[in-house]
């Protein structure tokens, strides 16, 4: 892997790029918030291309994860590099993402490069293992402010090995 790649990861996720007390209708919905939230930074460079791709990677398989989260994601052409939006939904709402527990409360999405299929493996088996640390879960869904979620994000989950 290229030391470019893993350079990429030291800003996962920032500030801008959560969205607390989120309300949406549905996954989509919520997909669409959050890569709003990716395309406004300039994380990547085609919304509706990319939600497009969230959407159809939704349809083959579903990405709700135990314990109440929802890791829509996609590799993409419309990023250049490994992208997290955060949602932390408002009290009393959640979103069928899919999980055979339920809803999810907490909800990553995830662009990466078209071209880096084993970075995006990677990346996605990295959150998934950060994820199943009830720990880490509480800590993103109690936070309650967007600068402490990127970087419990940023600095808890570890890339040393992507």
């Amino acid at each position: 892997m290229s030391p470019s790649a893993i350079e990429q990861h030291d800003e996962l996720t920032t500030p801008e790029l959560v969205v607390l007390e989120m309300e949406a209708a549905d996954r989509q919905e919520a997909v669409r918030l959050l890569a709003g939230k990716l395309f406004d930074a300039g994380r990547i460079a085609d919304l509706e291309g990319f939600v497009g791709e969230v959407n159809s990677r939704e349809h083959q398989l579903a990405t709700g994860l135990p314990g109440g989260i929802g890791m829509p994601h996609a590799r993409t052409v419309h990023a250049d590099k490994v992208s997290i939006a955060v949602g932390i939904t408002a009290f009393g709402h959640s979103l069928d993402f899919g999980s055979v527990d339920g809803p999810a409360t907490v909800v990553l999405l995830l662009a990466t490069p078209a071209g880096s299929y084993s970075l995006h493996l990677q990346v996605l088996a990295t959150l998934a293992r950060s994820l199943v640390k009830p720990s880490f879960r509480e800590s993103l869904r109690r936070a309650y402010d967007a600068e402490v979620i990127a970087d419990l994000i940023n600095s808890t989950v570890d890339f040393t090995d992507v």
